[in-house]
């Protein structure tokens, strides 16, 4: 059988050791994270070869071939809070009991000495009230923010501040301060210098298409990978939107169901509307109980 490669990979991500990201913890081989969204999958496989050499040219005599190496590399289109904590090491901080503090900028009016920020505030959303985390800027008619501070205390609504020090024709102003919110509603990455990525059991999906047409099913498992901590985010008004790549590196270790050899990789196409296939297919991945061998 003979068949071509173009479909993107599915891929899930188990922990291969009990883990916690956030408040949600993951038993050995429970999923961790599901990539439907992903824009290329790779998989590329490599050897290091020395030869022995000699003779009139020092010619190649013998090779020897060792440090086989192989990654599987899968670029997603879109990222969430647990994909970036899975691609980084990132801590989670979403206790819906504890709070955070989200900055923000917005633009405001002074009248009777006072700033109203009760609309660009929703119902559960507050102030601040460190007086020293909030900073009342002068602007011109046109937004330019001229430099010049203001004082500003908050006020018993959390949402609107008292300024002092304004001059004849001060109006407008640009307040930098500080929302508080639960953090089960602004997720919280924690990015530290003691975490990484770890190791997952990972499984992808794809389609391999025959010469005659038809779709075949294939799954690839990589028993054990090392989820690279590099990442790039690259934000930009202008040309492709950011994507997000995992690099994996693949180590030997055993299949669910195979104790018997560690493997790197294990492909497996599925044809079953083919029945001579099929008895002449062996498992490459062997069930408990099967009597068949393994390949």
């Amino acid at each position: 059988m003979k068949f071509g490669v173009r479909e993107i990979c599915n891929v899930v991500f188990k922990a291969k050791n009990p883990m916690k990201i956030g408040k949600s913890t993951f038993k050995a081989g429970q999923p961790v994270l599901y990539i439907d969204t992903a824009k290329t999958s790779t998989i590329e496989g490599a050897a290091t070869t020395v030869y022995a050499q000699g003779g009139r040219g020092n010619t190649r005599l013998i090779a020897w071939e060792g440090e086989k190496t192989l990654t599987f590399t899968v670029e997603d289109a879109l990222l969430s809070p647990i994909g970036f904590s899975v691609l980084s090491g990132a801590g989670i901080f979403d206790d819906a009991e504890q709070n955070v503090h989200v900055h923000m900028t917005s633009a405001g009016t002074i009248i009777d000495g006072k700033v109203d920020l009760s609309s660009v505030l929703s119902a559960n959303e507050t102030i601040d009230n460190e007086g020293s985390n909030i900073f009342v800027v002068v602007t011109e008619a046109d937004g330019s923010v001229t430099g010049r501070t203001l004082n500003a205390t908050v006020n018993g609504d959390k949402k609107s501040l008292t300024v002092t020090g304004a001059q004849e024709g001060d109006s407008t102003v640009l307040v930098d301060y500080y929302v508080v919110k639960k953090a089960n509603v602004a997720s919280e990455l924690q990015i530290d210098a003691e975490h990484f990525a770890g190791n997952y059991y990972v499984e992808a999906s794809t389609l391999f298409r025959t010469q005659s047409g038809k779709d075949l099913p294939a799954e690839i498992t990589l028993p054990n990978v090392k989820i690279q901590s590099n990442f790039t985010f690259s934000m930009a008004s202008t040309g492709d939107p950011s994507t997000f790549t995992f690099t994996m590196d693949a180590f030997p270790d055993y299949t669910y169901f195979n104790k018997t050899k560690k493997v790197l990789c294990v492909m497996q196409i599925v044809n079953e509307s083919d029945e001579d296939a099929l008895e002449e297919t062996v498992s490459v991945m062997k069930h408990l109980g099967d009597d068949e061998s393994s390949i």
